[in-house]
């Protein structure tokens, strides 16, 4: 019994012979295995950037205008204060957290510094906030046991 060959089988043993052929003539191209870091450095520089800019945003607790001085003094926020701000509409806060009323002001540090014994007390009044607020706010920080508390201003600056 012979067997007819399948002409699909030869056909195929055609082409693997002609692609066998010119595969031995031409050299094997060079594979680079490189990783393209481009978009990796471009991403961690964005990010990068991004913290640079909220963090100080962060740990200054809430915005007011400070009121300006001549002689003032710098101390870099080194995330080691209990910040309270007195804002223009004397609203008092604790970091971000707005407190219903001044008189809850004594509580809320004493329990700040419970926590965090070796925080500073920094107090930001805003420059229009009235000035019985900041007079009744360093009051109530003095009774709550702070005998030292930083006032927060800006530097004057000025033209000539």
């Amino acid at each position: 019994m012979t067997s007819v060959a399948d002409p699909r089988h030869e056909r195929l043993r055609a082409v693997r012979r002609v692609i066998r052929a010119h595969g031995a003539e031409r050299p094997a191209p060079d594979v680079k295995a490189d990783i393209n870091v481009t978009p990796l450095v471009d991403v961690v520089l964005v990010l990068l950037i991004i913290f640079m800019v909220v963090t100080p945003m962060i740990a200054s607790g809430v915005a007011v205008d400070l009121p300006r001085t001549a002689h003032h003094s710098r101390k870099p926020d080194d995330g080691r204060d209990i910040i309270i701000s007195v804002t223009h509409d004397d609203q008092v806060y604790v970091g971000t957290r707005r407190l219903p009323r001044l008189e809850e002001l004594g509580p809320a540090i004493r329990a700040e510094q419970r926590k965090f014994p070796d925080k500073t007390v920094f107090l930001k009044g805003d420059l229009r906030a009235s000035f019985g607020t900041m007079r009744r706010a360093l009051q109530t920080l003095r009774e709550a046991g702070i005998a030292d508390a930083v006032l927060g201003t800006e530097e004057l600056t000025r033209t000539h």
